[in-house]
């Protein structure tokens, strides 16, 4: 049987769940042949295995992110994709690479910084972290993504702040955590409290 027959969709299933288990299947087996076969059908004609298919990789790529980063250009590729599910399926795939293919993602940062501008929620969310995650590799990257990082911070919206702050973590040292708390402190008059008991708490984390 072909990795494409078990997919949800084509067992007539309306939800994700044989998805995730068979992420976590290939996860465990680490089987390259049904993971390539998956890449293959992200261009399939049906729409449903095109999700689908982008489902497992990510999902794989959450629990063994080195078996789906091979395909990371295929994943920079679906950024614009007219398949609004690929688009932030491939963002929430780069998430999951992104500390082991760095330089890859880091050659086409104004793809992602497009994808971040014209996309949806989930794209944005995770496109944060593909940030974040890709500037704490490397000074040089750091240095390029930071202020584009502390920017997307001072003008997203009120709502995202926290999420999007939890989310750079990953980049924030003490060479720049100065910056990034003031960033979050200008922040707090724009957010509700729940959101602000977020902040405080990164900040309280941060001075530790």
């Amino acid at each position: 049987m072909s990795i494409i027959d078990r997919l949800s969709s084509s067992m007539g299933q309306r939800d994700n769940a044989q998805n995730q288990t068979l992420a976590k299947e290939l996860a465990r087996t680490k089987r390259m042949s049904d993971i390539e076969e998956l890449v293959q059908n992200l261009s399939n004609k049906n729409k449903a295995i095109q999700n689908d298919c982008m489902k497992v990789l990510y999902e794989i790529g959450y629990i063994r992110p080195e078996l789906i980063a091979p395909y990371v250009t295929s994943f920079i590729n679906l950024l614009h994709s007219p398949n609004n599910r690929l688009a932030w399926g491939a963002m929430i795939a780069l998430s999951a690479v992104a500390l082991l293919e760095a330089p890859s993602i880091f050659k086409h940062l104004d793809r992602v910084m497009e994808a971040m501008e014209h996309g949806s929620v989930i794209t944005v969310d995770n496109g944060v972290s593909v940030l974040a995650n890709v500037a704490s590799t490397n000074k040089a990257y750091e240095k390029k993504i930071i202020p584009l990082l502390f920017r997307h911070l001072e003008m997203c919206r009120p709502k995202e702040v926290a999420q999007h702050a939890e989310r750079a973590l990953t980049a924030i040292h003490a060479g720049n955590k100065e910056d990034f708390k003031k960033v979050l402190t200008d922040r707090m008059v724009d957010i509700s409290g729940p959101q602000q008991k977020r902040v405080k708490k990164i900040l309280k984390d941060l001075d530790k």
